[in-house]
């Protein structure tokens, strides 16, 4: 099958995500939201896959694809209501991830037709072919769509693909090393961290029979907050070979301190303040405790479970970098206790939230706890780029020029070349941080280009982009008056 490299999905994977999605035509009439879609479509297509794989198992006996799929009328929607009711039920399910999956699973589903309408077209999918390119894809297929799909607000947690491969190239996860991503949305960062591996083992093929029972049942933690996005999360990582464990809970409360310490550290946390302007509740944060800013306190979280030599990438807002006070003493310590080697400012219209200027921290855990960062090397993708979005999209081949001036020591110590005023790389120590107030929001480069937002001309797209800057005020405003109280 041909292949699409910048996606990884071959010609059969796409048509089948384009003929899933088209079905939302069906369900809006339903009153379905997309998000809702999504949701609804990953209980039908986890039961579908478990018998495409031999894998139906993991079901009790009377809640197969078949006995669904058999039904008609108002007797099927009943049926599909007590499934869903039932698969969710410890007294009932062993299997821990079909628990998780169907864990207050309901159907937004109120006609019958339409949920025969749904069945019938999933049956009628080139399943065959779908299996040769990986189920995983599909479904991955199948997120990025909704992720692109504004109405349904996914992208806010849905990194680009090329995004987490760069960092995946960069930061060369291991075998036999503990994975973690503390806000873990739908998986990405996980399952490209696995893909990874398999392609350094040959598919596992070089490790013992423990070390291949690790890579699936231990290598890879996490926490997702939201309990729909953990079902999609849980989905896509079991279709790509992946059981071991991401719960459904708040990395900022005492959940975050079961995840237990990690080799590599992958994630990109939520941007904003925590509801109602609610602070961490973690035993173990100093720095962040009085805070309500959820990005500095995620960043806290990072560095803390980090092990010794351990190693993250953080996809971080810029307010991290410059806001004073709590954000000024977390950066301190961060640099005390870890050396953030390099920065990465990315370029803008990457993600749904236009307004939100972003960043890559890459930085490993001291041995030590002082001194640890001499100089921080900083990256310029943003100034004088092009203008990302639906008509230019990200592409893996974008990064190529940061990867090459990043080098192939994962702990960023290989040799650099400082590309001076005119160019896009720099190296800064610690003294001249230090003298700016420890503000890490460091550009030299005079931007140019438009941006992104002066080549709008829908009305639409303009409204949107004027909301995201109203949000982003807002969620600093919000977090100014958190720290103010």
């Amino acid at each position: 099958m041909a292949k699409d490299n910048s996606t990884g999905k071959g010609n059969v994977t796409r048509d089948i995500v384009a003929k899933l999605w088209n079905l939302c035509n069906i369900l809006r009439d339903d009153g379905i939201t997309y998000n809702e879609y999504v949701t609804e479509l990953t209980y039908l297509l986890f039961l579908k896959m478990l018998a495409e794989t031999g894998k139906e198992s993991r079901l009790p006996d009377g809640y197969h694809w078949q006995d669904l799929d058999a039904k008609e009328g108002l007797l099927q929607l009943d049926f599909y209501r007590q499934l869903l009711l039932d698969l969710g039920n410890p007294e009932k399910v062993i299997d821990r991830v079909v628990l998780a999956i169907f864990t207050d699973a309901q159907t937004k589903l109120r006609k019958p037709t339409n949920l025969k309408s749904l069945s019938d077209a999933i049956d009628k999918l080139d399943w065959f072919s779908a299996r040769e390119e990986g189920l995983g894809d599909l479904y991955e297929g199948l997120l990025a769509k909704n992720a692109d799909e504004k109405k349904s607000g996914a992208g806010q947690y849905f990194t680009p693909r090329p995004l987490i491969d760069a960092i995946i190239r960069l930061v060369k996860p291991q075998a036999g090393e503990v994975i973690q991503d503390p806000a873990a949305g739908t998986g990405g960062f996980l399952v490209a961290a696995d893909q990874y591996i398999r392609e350094q083992t040959n598919d596992f093929y070089t490790l013992s029979q423990a070390e291949n029972h690790f890579q699936h049942h231990q290598a890879f933690t996490g926490l997702e907050l939201v309990p729909d996005t953990h079902r999609l999360c849980l989905m896509n990582l079991i279709l790509h070979g992946i059981e071991s464990g991401v719960s459904c809970g708040d990395s900022l409360s005492p959940d975050g301190e079961t995840l237990g310490r990690a080799d590599v550290i992958l994630t990109n946390p939520p941007f904003g303040t925590k509801k109602g302007g609610g602070k961490p509740t973690r035993s173990d944060f100093s720095v962040t405790a009085d805070t309500s800013n959820k990005q500095l306190a995620f960043v806290e979280h990072i560095y803390r479970a980090l092990k010794p030599k351990g190693r993250a990438a953080i996809v971080l807002p810029d307010n991290v970098l410059f806001e004073d006070n709590t954000g000024r003493k977390l950066r301190q310590q961060l640099m005390e206790l870890c050396n953030l080697h390099t920065i990465l400012r990315l370029p803008t219209g990457i993600f749904y939230a236009q307004g939100v200027k972003t960043n890559v921290l890459f930085l490993s855990r001291g041995e030590t706890d002082r001194a640890n960062t001499q100089a921080v090397w900083v990256y310029d993708m943003r100034s004088n780029m092009n203008t990302f979005g639906k008509t230019r999209q990200l592409t893996l081949a974008d990064f190529a020029e940061f990867e090459a001036a990043f080098g192939a020591d994962p702990w960023g110590n290989s040799p650099r070349i400082d590309g001076g005023e005119e160019g896009r790389f720099r190296c800064f120590t610690r003294e001249q941080i230090a003298d700016r107030n420890d503000n890490l929001d460091i550009s030299w480069l005079r931007d140019t280009s438009n941006d992104p937002e002066d080549e709008m001309t829908e009305p639409g797209e303009i409204a949107t982009a004027i909301a995201d800057y109203l949000r982003s005020a807002l969620g600093e405003i919000e977090g100014l008056m958190g720290e103010l109280e």
